[in-house]
């Protein structure tokens, strides 16, 4: 889809998305003593979805 085709509110829906996509930092990771090793919300583009 275009990208001027987009609204705003679905831009920024999208740009949340994509930051709360990301690893979980190295120093939370430390900081429990790896206990907290993988991010439970994690989505890959393939199969989870994001809802309208």
């Amino acid at each position: 889809m275009a990208n001027r085709r987009k609204s705003l509110a679905r831009k920024i829906r999208l740009i949340r998305a994509v930051r709360s996509n990301r690893r979980v930092p190295a120093w939370v990771m430390q900081r429990t003593s790896r206990r907290v090793s993988r991010h439970p919300k994690r989505r890959t583009w393939k199969r989870g979805h994001l809802h309208r």
